[in-house]
């Protein structure tokens, strides 16, 4: 790598994993200039952040993606839909993150980092356990999310076949931390559970409390903290290793009773099987139909090996799953009504 600090154009970097990641390229050695593309403005200085300055555009304009990465030495693709109607996501998700590939590929940029996800694999039952990298990517139809993200590691490669930019693919599992709320605001099991009438809590639970009570199905989870991501990217950026895919996942699993347990919540062992009759109870609430289709994710376990990441980039997750779960917790209820969470 040259000894000329990098250009760095990021889209999303106010997201779920923006915030923490921006954090860490600020501190990294051998970065220069950080441009981060945003719908709606932002102060990098109200972050505390003095390399970055905002670019306003959308990943949906061609050419608005083609200024923010002419002459960057590296680009990294967060921006991302993950809760949304299908129209919506599928054209964030899928024409502006081509958009993004092709205009990397066309200013001819040193490295793209990008995001996926362990979704990505798909839930499939004939998935070996656990996965490794070399696993292909085939996503879950029926889930969208899965599906948009195998879908664009497809095209990703594809943009970058005849390009001489290097690749580094990362596939985190659920992202937790201070500022990644999403298990526990977003995720619809949590919300169905925060959401059903006392008198369905009471049966299902015979349980006099108001308090939730979570279904556990006896699935294992794999969290990874936002902190960890961001050193990962970090490591992708400054070309770390060798370019690839690479999964991310924190030591340890949880289920969904340790979520109940940490939320000062209730929870219930259930048969696997009874994850198909949450999902028709989900189904009568108000929530997007996209939304419904997550509690899929319950069905198979999805745990990745993550060895090429420690060996390859030097990767060593600062926080195991129950720490990242804890801080999730305490970082959501900290920004938001106490009494929601």
């Amino acid at each position: 790598m040259s000894d000329e600090a990098l250009t760095v154009a990021v889209t999303g970097p106010t997201g779920e994993i923006g915030k923490t990641f921006i954090r860490a390229l600020e501190k990294a050695e051998g970065v220069g200039e950080v441009r981060g593309m945003a719908r709606r403005p932002f102060d990098p200085a109200s972050f505390g952040w003095r390399r970055t300055r905002y670019v306003q555009g959308d990943i949906l304009d061609r050419s608005a993606v083609d200024e923010l990465v002419a002459g960057a030495d590296v680009v990294v693709h967060l921006a991302f839909i993950i809760f949304g109607d299908a129209e919506e996501t599928q054209s964030v998700n899928l024409e502006g993150s081509r958009n993004v590939f092709a205009a990397t590929a066309a200013a001819g940029a040193r490295r793209l980092v990008y995001t996926s996800s362990v979704a990505a694999y798909g839930f499939h039952t004939d998935n070996p356990q656990p996965l490794d990298e070399d696993v292909p990517a085939r996503g879950s139809e029926s889930l969208y999310y899965s599906a948009q993200k195998a879908e664009l590691e497809r095209a990703m490669h594809a943009a970058m076949a005849d390009a001489a930019t290097e690749t580094y693919v990362f596939r985190p599992s659920i992202v937790g931390g201070p500022d990644s709320p999403i298990l526990v605001e977003h995720l619809p099991y949590v919300q169905a559970a925060a959401a059903l009438p006392d008198s369905v809590r009471r049966v299902i639970g015979k349980l006099p409390t108001p308090a939730p009570v979570l279904p556990d199905f006896g699935v294992p989870l794999q969290l990874v903290h936002a902190e960890d991501v961001a050193d990962a990217l970090v490591a992708g950026v400054l070309g770390r290793g060798a370019p690839g895919i690479y999964n991310l996942a924190a030591p340890g699993e949880i289920t969904l009773s340790d979520i109940a347990r940490e939320m000062g919540w209730s929870s219930m062992k259930l048969p696997r099987i009874g994850v198909d009759l949450t999902a028709r109870v989900l189904e009568k609430l108000p929530y997007t139909p996209a939304a419904t289709d997550w509690i899929q994710a319950l069905r198979v376990p999805v745990l990745m090996d993550t060895a090429r990441a420690r060996k390859e980039l030097g990767w060593s997750p600062a926080y195991d799953a129950l720490a990242t779960l804890r801080e999730t917790i305490a970082g959501t209820r900290e920004s938001a009504n106490p009494e929601s969470v």
